[in-house]
């Protein structure tokens, strides 16, 4: 299994998250740049780590000096790490990836067979593993999925008869790990689904998952304010009666969608209170009139549950027009971490 902990493990934390799974037996790790896969050894993490979203030739240095595994689709690219290995005294392992459809990185099918007879030539790398990726596996329809797959397993076979024989194949990311049985080949590379959010809605009747992160902040300033009174920037939020708005230090730079304004909840006393007006860059307005005994200090949830009360990921992306992953991803750096164990 790859452990994806790209993108700061998808908010999540890269290197707390990778340390968890490395006890947990984790065997292999990916991220999306060689600045990721370096941070992860300097943190101490020596299992293997491949960089799948590709690199410039002049990162072929740091490539191998961290022990890092390539994403390789590019020959400049490969060449530089030849020459970086050779001068290093090491053989490289690396993954080439095919493009089987999804149009972004990997050398095309049809191109194989000149790639692999020109990489055949550098001595100092070795063809550990061969992937490509899904355009649409968390589709229920799987059509173009089958042809994807097929696509690659015949590339495949042209790719071993050149002598090529690499000790994995992979294909299957979460959606496709659950409900395509035939994509799960030598290594599979679950990403969201490692911090139970579902790549689909209709996936959760096939897998239970655990959301891993609560976003939680509290009540700085409570206000009454009387009917008619306005909120926020374009003062978009009109009070209907006389009411209570708590403000609360988060905004969109910690990565709260500015569209969740008059549409997003937040959980506070148990009860959903709608957000009230624009989200400000650095705070937010809630309604909470109908929160009993609502003070300052008291704990607000974006994200997580609260009493019987619960607001997903995927609730956030729904309202914010887009998907969980860009919700966790957004989360910026001066929002801190809690690790709980």
């Amino acid at each position: 299994m790859m452990s994806v902990v790209k993108a700061n493990a998808y908010g999540h934390g890269a290197i707390e998250v990778a340390r968890t799974i490395d006890a947990l037996g984790g065997a292999y790790f990916g991220v999306a740049i060689p600045e990721e896969g370096a941070a992860l050894r300097e943190a101490g993490i020596t299992s293997p780590i491949a960089v799948l979203g590709g690199m410039f030739p002049d990162q072929a240095t740091d490539i191998v000096e961290y022990g890092l595994t390539p994403v390789v689709f590019d020959m400049a690219a490969a060449r530089a790490l030849d020459e970086a290995a050779r001068k290093r005294g090491a053989v490289l392992p690396i993954h080439v990836k095919i493009d089987t459809g999804m149009g972004r990185l990997g050398i095309l099918p049809e191109e194989a067979g000149q790639f692999f007879s020109e990489l055949k030539g550098l001595e100092n790398l070795r063809v550990e593993a061969l992937l490509s990726h899904f355009a649409e596996s968390e589709a229920e329809e799987k059509e173009f999925s089958h042809r994807q797959l097929s696509v690659f397993l015949k590339a495949v076979d042209q790719i071993r008869s050149l002598g090529v024989n690499p000790g994995l194949l992979e294909m299957a990311n979460s959606a496709a790990l659950v409900d395509f049985e035939q994509a799960r080949l030598g290594m599979v590379r679950p990403g969201i689904m490692l911090y139970g959010s579902y790549p689909a809605a209709r996936l959760r009747e096939s897998i239970k998952l655990k959301p891993v992160m609560q976003l939680k902040t509290r009540i700085l300033f409570l206000k009454s304010v009387p009917a008619g009174f306005t909120v926020s920037y374009g003062r978009r939020f009109t009070a209907k009666r006389p009411s209570v708005i708590a403000t609360m230090p988060i905004g969109y730079a910690d990565g709260l969608p500015r569209k969740l304004g008059n549409s997003g909840e937040v959980l506070v006393g148990g009860h959903r209170a709608p957000i009230a007006g624009t989200v400000c860059m650095d705070l937010i307005m809630a309604d909470v009139t109908d929160v009993p005994g609502v003070k300052a200090g008291d704990e607000a949830v974006i994200i997580g549950s609260q009493g019987s009360e619960a607001i997903t990921a995927e609730e956030v992306a729904d309202k914010a027009g887009t998907i969980s992953y860009e919700i966790f991803c957004r989360i910026s750096a001066r929002v801190p971490r809690i690790y709980i164990r």
